[in-house]
């Protein structure tokens, strides 16, 4: 079992967008399970390969005790319906905002062996795609604030 160490803000590798999984190989396989078996923890709802260094477009997910991996998503769909709920992120410990977001979304991919995968997602599980996307895109959720909840999020974060 392997359980990697989470990057935080401030590492490069988490503001810059992943790369396409070009090879569907044993070392795709052993990032799958690493990341895998880093989110099989209580309070984690995902894991983008760049919160572990890795700067590729794959992430995991473990929602109502499911865990599984994505390979090369991308959102296909989102809902005009909102949520905005409190979010938080493995890479900004201690931090959690209200974050606007679809209240359902679709997304596709791969997965470790190349075989299309199509995830459609509500309320926590949509909520969990958009932000590993986001942060194989070089974001994290810091970046979707606003107003009064970004000074907040930004004053915790400078005064840690």
């Amino acid at each position: 079992m392997t359980i990697r160490p989470i990057r935080e803000l401030g590492d490069p590798v988490l503001r810059t967008p992943s790369d396409e999984v070009t090879a569907f190989d044993g070392w795709l396989a052993a990032l799958i399970r690493d990341l895998e078996e880093t989110v099989d923890h209580p309070g984690r709802a995902g894991l983008a390969a760049p919160q572990i260094g890795v700067n590729v477009r794959a992430f995991s997910y473990n929602i109502d005790g499911v865990i599984g991996h994505l390979v090369n998503p991308a959102i296909v769909e989102r809902s005009e319906e909102i949520q905005d709920g409190d979010e938080g992120c493995l890479s900004v410990p201690g931090i959690w905002a209200p974050t606007v977001r679809a209240m359902s979304c679709v997304a596709e991919g791969f997965d470790v062996d190349g075989k299309p995968v199509r995830l459609e997602g509500t309320g926590l599980m949509a909520r969990c795609l958009q932000h590993e996307v986001d942060h194989l895109d070089g974001k994290v959720f810091l970046d979707r604030l606003t107003g009064d909840a970004r000074k907040a999020a930004l004053r915790a974060l400078n005064s840690r």
